[in-house]
């Protein structure tokens, strides 16, 4: 049997009494995910593990089946595989985001929702000028870029920007973690704070005066590098072998994180024209992808971040739209493909944390998740949504027990 997991990055949410006291997934249009949980097997699962904060690459690598306790080290590594920069053993890297910042606070935490080529026009300007045989900037993906610190120290405290909308940036700054070890080789953990701190204020002077952001309204300047979620080159089995359903897998995903978190686990990653994250995404190109590679492979990993980024910017009216758009434009043309199939194709649909827009950060709550393939013995639960599937059959499961009932369902 062939699996394909569909995921809605950041697609639960909380009731919100604009929509009457339903969630967007309960108010919103979505007759085939609503197929998949009454044709298929419903329940919830805890994706952040205990002393985690909820953030993307946790709870992405445990869906797919992994101990965080053992392979975790943060976005920068995983952003660096999927860039394609090899790193160094005595490399620390940091997810580095280029953000908005306005009256002492962060406004956004995309720069005003940069593209791929303005954040890279911004990225080679500051290696230009703070870059040196210790620190490089790596371009990216829109605001989502690559610091690397040769030889710095992975103890360190950062704050997600995301996390910390409208809040005052400055008691943000990278502190050094209480009683961090000294590495033999590296700088300490205070020394690589003060270091990234001081990148992150002389990137707030050199991206002031820049003269791409002489042409941007305040409120969409980018106008700082926000560096984060650090850590060393990680060791991980490969999927194909944790799991001998898998002998092939493929990664489709616009967020470089997710094409990290497939590159270790041994999944080829499909880049697809137009795939940029957000609302705008090539839906239909993602799909088509899917469908081609699982012609020809076991596993597919397709991800969708768009309901994510409207979380984050609390835009309500998007993120019904990125739900209905997943729902007709990915699940859709995934079923219709599937059932003219003869060999059995077995379909997870899922988020991997909620993003509530009323919030704006990601929280550590469980999500709904079902499983569907031609054959399976259905629950009662007739909708995919946070409430429905507190009935599923399968209740409320932990982690990398996702992975396991899916691959053995």
């Amino acid at each position: 049997m062939k699996h394909i997991i569909i995921l809605g990055d950041g697609m639960a949410d909380h009731p919100i009494q604009r929509l009457g006291g339903l969630t967007p997934l309960q108010y919103a249009d979505t007759p085939y995910m609503d197929r998949i949980a009454r044709e298929g097997k419903t329940g919830r699962l805890v994706t952040i593990p205990d002393g985690f904060q909820p953030g993307s690459e946790v709870a992405n690598t445990a869906i797919l089946g992994y101990d965080l306790q053992q392979v975790y080290e943060g976005r920068g590594p995983l952003e660096a595989a999927s860039i394609g920069y090899d790193m160094r053993p005595d490399d620390l890297a940091l997810r580095c985001n280029i953000i908005t910042l306005g009256d002492g606070k962060i406004r956004f935490h995309h720069g005003g929702h940069l593209t791929t080529e303005e954040g890279d026009r911004l990225i080679q300007y500051l290696n230009s000028e703070l870059g040196n045989d210790r620190v490089h900037f790596i371009t990216g993906i829109q605001y989502r870029h690559l610091l690397v610190i040769h030889g710095g120290s992975k103890h360190i405290v950062c704050a997600p920007p995301h996390d910390h909308p409208n809040e005052a940036w400055e008691p943000l700054l990278v502190k050094p973690e209480p009683d961090a070890p000294v590495e033999p080789g590296r700088m300490t953990a205070a020394e690589t704070a003060a270091l990234i701190n001081e990148l992150i204020l002389r990137s707030q002077q050199l991206l002031s005066a820049h003269p791409f952001n002489r042409q941007r309204p305040p409120s969409a300047q980018a106008n700082s590098i926000w560096p984060w979620s650090g850590g060393y080159r990680p060791s991980m089995q490969t999927l194909p072998q944790r799991y001998p359903q898998i002998k092939h897998g493929s990664v489709v995903s616009a967020v470089d994180l997710i094409r990290g978190i497939g590159h270790y686990a041994g999944l080829r990653r499909i880049v697809v024209e137009g795939a940029t994250g957000m609302a705008n995404t090539n839906y239909e190109g993602k799909a088509e992808a899917a469908i081609r590679a699982l012609r020809d492979e076991d596993f597919v990993f397709l991800h969708i971040e768009a309901s994510d980024e409207a979380g984050h910017d609390g835009d309500l009216e998007l993120k019904l739209q990125t739900i209905e758009y997943l729902d007709r434009r990915i699940v859709r043309p995934v079923l219709e493909a599937i059932d003219t199939w003869d060999e059995a194709v077995s379909v997870a649909l899922l988020p991997d944390h909620p993003t509530p827009v009323e919030i704006r950060t990601h929280v550590g709550e469980p999500v709904p998740f079902a499983i569907w393939h031609k054959g399976i013995e259905a629950d009662d639960v007739q909708r995919f949504d946070e409430v429905s599937c507190m009935s599923g059959s399968y209740g409320l499961i932990r982690l990398q027990q996702f992975m396991d009932t899916f691959m053995n369902e």
